[in-house]
């Protein structure tokens, strides 16, 4: 069975209703769907950064109550590794992704995002795009 990691913008798509994500998380599994401790850390500062935050703050909360976790502290290494490298060949990414991304590795799961392109330049990821099936 295919699990997946959502990044962060894939969430925000979800949660304004955008690209039959919905129906995607449905038709995989809200059981096989995961996001990052930095997905939600990200979430947490929209809501706090937006015209709504109460509203805003509720909604993640109801996302966070429905969607496993995976915390980050098993992609560390692979984090390291792989930043080092990146900044070797003059590709860095941005410290968050490069955590998701790295998480998402550790993990086992396919990496949903709207930047396959960003994120393909981590080794051994692999990557959907689901606002493109839609």
């Amino acid at each position: 069975m295919k699990q997946y990691l959502l990044d962060t913008n894939i969430c925000v798509f979800y949660l304004k209703g955008l690209f039959q994500l919905a129906d995607k998380i449905e038709q995989v599994g809200l059981s096989n769907c995961f996001i990052s401790e930095i997905t939600l850390a990200e979430l947490k500062f929209g809501a706090e950064n937006s015209q709504k935050i109460e509203s805003n703050r509720l909604v993640v909360q109801e996302l966070q109550n429905k969607i496993q976790i995976v915390p980050i502290i098993g992609a560390l290494d692979l984090y390291a590794k792989e930043k080092a490298r990146l900044r070797k060949v003059g590709t860095p990414l941005d410290d968050f992704d490069l955590l998701i991304g790295t998480t998402a590795i550790a993990n086992d799961l396919i990496m949903v995002t709207h930047d396959t392109n960003h994120f393909q330049r981590l080794q051994g990821i692999r990557l959907e795009d689901w606002t493109k099936q839609a």
